[in-house]
């Protein structure tokens, strides 16, 4: 009888040998699971930030040529740009002038319409209707830029005309109201994400107050998702400065320095676009205007980005 309570005792031990054993191995495995998901995380990090690195690199070591040409003063504040018939200028001021041009007229329309439609999604439509109507909204990013384009030049300025005589075919008013619309779905979508994401209980609380659905919406929703917010106005923002197609059809390549959107214009990348696609000698000083141009690009993008940074820790609220 002692025999085989000893033997039980051994084979209980023994079990739980192999038990903590296996624990230890499982515990340590977890271990290196997340220490390899943390490098694969780092990894995706380091090559989004490698690739901007590179990026502006390149852009640095081609623009370096023509600003030991051109002074960077008469680059930023000159106001004719004439890089290839004579006299040649190389005053950026028209291009940058014509870009946000177009892009203001495109924030008018997107920023309200956007911001509407999100709260009307995530405060007053039932989820299922959310579902159905979300998708719809989306389709338009999914519309390639050319068709916009088109559609600007040949429908939209000719309803214009009818109501502006004095609006010529390639104009900045056209190409606005038309980028306004593509870009409506990533104002309309992130703020909609972002409105959903805050917390019932601030809702709660502010009905239990005595607040309407509408005081509600605007001054606690999005109040809260404020930074989610205007994260979609840069994305959208950036997204009307770097197109091309659109504003290549439907603006013009006048590169005018004007505030007037019924003029023709030209936008920084329609300039490229045109440059790139031309016969112009590569390292040329007019070729290297192109890598100028885009480090003009890159530095409006960077300032819209701390001016949102700016907006959302001096206004936006944590929960």
């Amino acid at each position: 009888m002692i025999f085989y309570k000893e033997s039980n005792l051994f084979k209980l031990n023994t079990s739980n040998l192999i038990r903590t054993d296996k624990s230890r191995r499982s515990t340590s495995w977890r271990h290196k699971k997340s220490k390899i998901a943390s490098y694969a995380f780092l990894l995706c990090a380091l090559v989004s930030i490698l690739t901007t690195i590179g990026i502006v690199t390149s852009l640095l070591i081609q623009a370096w040529p023509f600003f030991n040409v051109v002074s960077i003063i008469d680059f930023i504040f000159g106001t004719r740009w004439s890089p290839i018939l004579k006299p040649r200028d190389y005053g950026v001021l028209p291009l940058v002038c014509g870009t946000l041009l177009v892009a203001l007229i495109s924030a008018v329309i997107a920023i309200p319409s956007g911001v509407g439609i999100a709260i009307f999604l995530s405060e007053y439509v039932p989820n299922k209707i959310r579902s159905i109507l979300k998708p719809f909204i989306e389709i338009l990013a999914g519309i390639p830029t050319v068709v916009y384009g088109y559609f600007a030049l040949t429908f939209l300025t000719p309803q214009l005309q009818k109501i502006l005589p004095d609006l010529i075919i390639f104009n900045a008013l056209s190409a606005g109201l038309v980028m306004g619309l593509m870009i409506i779905p990533f104002v309309a979508s992130l703020s909609e994400d972002a409105m959903i994401a805050v917390p019932r209980s601030l809702r709660e609380g502010a009905y239990a107050l005595g607040a309407t659905k509408g005081e509600v919406a605007f001054k606690v929703v999005v109040p809260a998702a404020l930074s989610g917010v205007i994260a979609s106005f840069l994305l959208a923002l950036s997204r009307a400065i770097g197109e091309t197609m659109l504003v290549t059809i439907a603006a013009g390549a006048t590169p005018r320095l004007t505030f007037n959107p019924m003029e023709s214009i030209q936008t920084m990348t329609a300039f490229i676009v045109q440059l790139s696609l031309g016969e112009t000698p590569h390292g040329s000083l007019e070729f290297n205007t192109i890598f100028a141009v885009g480090l003009m690009l890159f530095a409006l993008t960077i300032s819209m980005n701390i001016i949102g940074s700016f907006v959302v820790s001096k206004w936006g609220v944590r929960y």
